[in-house]
C-alpha cells in the first residue's frame, strides 16, 4: 500500500499515511486534531546497481557504431 504525504495547514506538521490509491485525495486529519490538510506531491527514485544494468561498461571496449536516426541516432540498434 503506498504512503502519501500531508500537511497540515493550521499547525504545519507534515505527516504520512499509508492508504489505498483510491483514497490518496480524500480528505484527513493531522495527528493533532486539525482537519485543514493538503496532500504533498511526492517524487520517487528507483535506483538500480550497476551488476544488473544491461549497459555495457566502460571496460568493454567501444559502442558498436550504428546507421540510421530514430530517436538516438541509432546507437540503441545494432
Amino acid at each position: 500500500m503506498p504512503r502519501y504525504e500531508y500537511r497540515c495547514k493550521s499547525c504545519g506538521s507534515t505527516f504520512e499515511l499509508r492508504r489505498p490509491m483510491s483514497q490518496a485525495n480524500a480528505p484527513t486529519v493531522c495527528p493533532k486534531g486539525h482537519d485543514d490538510t493538503v496532500k504533498l506531491l511526492s517524487t520517487v527514485a528507483v535506483a538500480t546497481s550497476s551488476s544488473s544494468s544491461s549497459a555495457p561498461s566502460a571496460s568493454s571496449g567501444p559502442a558498436p557504431a550504428g546507421g540510421g536516426g530514430g530517436c538516438c541516432g541509432g546507437g540503441c540498434c545494432s
